[in-house]
């Protein structure tokens, strides 16, 4: 997966917040990149500091800018410096570190959604919608090392390539691909994965690999 390409975290905080700043700006773009951006950004003395929540949020903004660009973290020099300081800022004015946020919901995905998607949604751009939270939660777990409770409430995330494998495999119709919802197409998944003992979101990796290597197994 393309967060494979991570660094080796001199301590927890760091690589939740590894796991979690960069994903609020994984919209529209290759992200085999924006991870090896972040790996950059992380092993630059110069820049690394941008994965310390508190300095995130405090830090003069130009500052903050400056270091998300140079390695092309941050692709948009407004938006995207503006959404990973107003995650910072609400993680850091609220809990402190995302590990302080985790506690506070007590490792439960149902608690945790509550509070990122309606709570403190203005707090949360982009992470707070459904596809790219319930992605979230599953790296977390992947890569963060977290272990969450409820994990069998976190549906698959409909994106382009769960999408056209939903086609392939006739979980949904050309025409339904274009007319349902992704909600809708999730729930789909759920309804035909339930009394499998597979979570709908742990169907995410085998997919999207089979998407992006354009279908080479076919069944």
């Amino acid at each position: 997966m393309p967060e494979d390409s991570h660094p080796e975290f001199s301590n927890e905080d760091e690589r939740l917040t590894y796991f979690t700043l960069p994903m609020s700006l994984n919209y529209q773009r290759d992200s085999y990149k924006l991870w090896e951006a972040a790996l950059q950004t992380y092993t630059d003395a110069d820049t690394r500091i941008v994965f310390d929540i508190a300095a995130s949020a405090t830090i003069p903004e130009e500052e903050l800018r400056a270091k998300l660009v140079v390695h092309k973290v941050a692709l948009q020099p407004h938006k995207h410096i503006a959404t990973w300081r107003t995650i910072a800022q609400t993680i850091y004015t609220h809990w402190k570190t995302i590990k302080g946020l985790l506690a506070f919901v007590d490792y439960d995905y149902l608690t945790l959604r509550k509070i990122v998607q309606e709570t403190y949604k203005k707090g949360f751009p982009y992470i707070s919608g459904p596809k790219i939270f319930n992605y979230w939660c599953f790296i977390l777990q992947a890569y963060g090392g977290v272990t969450l409770k409820n994990v069998e409430y976190i549906e698959i995330a409909p994106d382009t390539h769960i999408i056209q494998c939903s086609v392939r495999l006739g979980v949904i119709s050309q025409e339904e691909s274009e007319s349902l919802s992704r909600d809708a197409i999730a729930m789909r998944w759920r309804g035909i994965l339930q009394g499998s003992g597979i979570n709908p979101i742990d169907m995410h990796p085998p997919l999207w690999f089979w998407s992006r290597n354009n279908f080479k197994y076919e069944l």
